[in-house]
């Protein structure tokens, strides 16, 4: 069996991943994409030893934060841990908030061409990339503020000389799972919770974790577009001040959040939990009643 906990920062997905674990004898696979490099521990709410309780984690901590990992990367590692967890007759738990990689894990998500050496247009403006993707792809549907994916649709279409948004694959589930999602039932509650977890991040040392990496002169892709970082590069700078990086890294988190649940909601026949915060035994025993009713449906699938 494999259980999927997805959902914003701070609603209680290390917490709830945990406790099933212990339930269903399960191991953990890491499906945020920071959380794969060593160092990028408090922007990231990175689980730690004390509250892995004994539970094997795995893809947390494979790469330096110069090194590049991919989704084909992901995809590749994440598959081989499945099959390694589950021939030693145990459950898995996939667990995080990148909704790219879980979707490539477990469905027919063709990436091969991404492992091929792709052109970066380093010294490309954004706006003159999309321009290009037009010019190249008149059906492609990308934001023309997403640099990343404009450029995944270039050398999409440069390589199969067809739009990527004819790209059917990545629908078909490949795997037995139940997709689980953590919310909040007031959208307030949760956006002032993540601004509480943006505070808490500072005051147990987010500033000196990303300066240390800046006083390196590290400027590779997670410390530059992963959010907690950039804005605090931003800030380091000088581009911008304290208090505006700040009130960025909240804003910023917030309304990836929202991207996440119209993400998740749109991509997986996924059920949400409403967390109970002052109760979270609650939305356990509301969680765990939601697997035992389905385990045996997939099961059968």
């Amino acid at each position: 069996m494999i259980l999927v906990i997805t959902g914003p920062t701070g609603v209680g997905k290390t917490k709830l991943s945990i406790i099933l674990a212990k339930k269903y004898n399960a191991e953990i696979i890491n499906a945020d994409s920071v959380q794969v490099y060593r160092g990028l521990d408090i922007g990231t709410a990175k689980v730690t030893d004390k509250e892995k309780e004994g539970i094997v984690h795995h893809l947390i901590d494979i790469k330096n934060v110069g090194d590049e990992y991919t989704l084909y990367n992901f995809q590749k590692d994440a598959r081989e841990c499945i099959d390694e967890i589950t021939r030693k007759g145990k459950n898995v738990i996939i667990v995080g908030g990148t909704g790219l990689y879980i979707k490539s894990a477990l469905y027919d998500y063709d990436l091969t061409f991404e492992n091929e050496r792709q052109e970066k247009y380093d010294s490309v403006s954004t706006f003159d990339l999309y321009k290009e993707l037009i010019h190249l792809d008149p059906l492609a549907q990308v934001d023309s503020h997403n640099r990343r994916r404009i450029i995944r649709a270039i050398n999409y279409y440069k390589a199969n000389h067809r739009s990527i948004s004819l790209n059917k694959n990545g629908n078909k589930l490949l795997y037995r799972a139940i997709f689980i999602g953590l919310t909040m039932k007031n959208r307030e509650e949760l956006y002032q919770r993540i601004n509480n977890r943006v505070d808490e991040m500072i005051q147990s040392g987010l500033i000196d974790e990303v300066k240390y990496f800046y006083d390196l002169n590290i400027r590779s892709k997670p410390l530059t577009s992963a959010i907690g970082y950039k804005e605090l590069y931003d800030y380091f700078d000088g581009n911008i001040s304290y208090e505006e990086a700040i009130e960025l890294i909240k804003r910023n988190s917030r309304r990836y959040a929202k991207r996440q649940y119209t993400f998740f909601t749109n991509q997986f026949d996924i059920k949400w939990f409403c967390v109970n915060l002052n109760d979270f035994n609650m939305t356990t025993l509301e969680v765990s009643d939601y697997i035992e009713k389905n385990k045996d449906y997939i099961s059968r699938i």
